[in-house]
């Protein structure tokens, strides 16, 4: 990834990822996994459901170290099968 995260962020800081997917009972604790794995704490994630219930944006908080975290981060969500954007 070619991202100006260092350029914007004075590291480390809090970072609101939003990840959007199929609306299913498992989203959310993959999503919590995955953000676990790269940076270990306590979340609550803000859940959304779209105006027919087919999608949810879901938000959650990270305090992420550097650059290349955020990136990480960023391809880790985006694989997980029932994601379509990570914003």
């Amino acid at each position: 990834m070619n991202t100006k995260f260092d350029e914007l962020l004075d590291f480390p800081c809090d970072f609101t990822f939003r990840v959007m997917g199929v609306a299913s009972e498992t989203l959310p604790d993959e999503i919590i996994s995955v953000v676990q794995k790269h940076a270990p704490g306590d979340y609550s994630p803000e859940i959304k459901p779209s105006s027919k219930g087919n999608y949810w944006s879901i938000s959650v908080c990270v305090v992420v170290t550097s650059k290349h975290h955020v990136e990480t981060l960023y391809r880790s969500l985006s694989d997980i099968e029932e994601v379509r954007y990570v914003l």
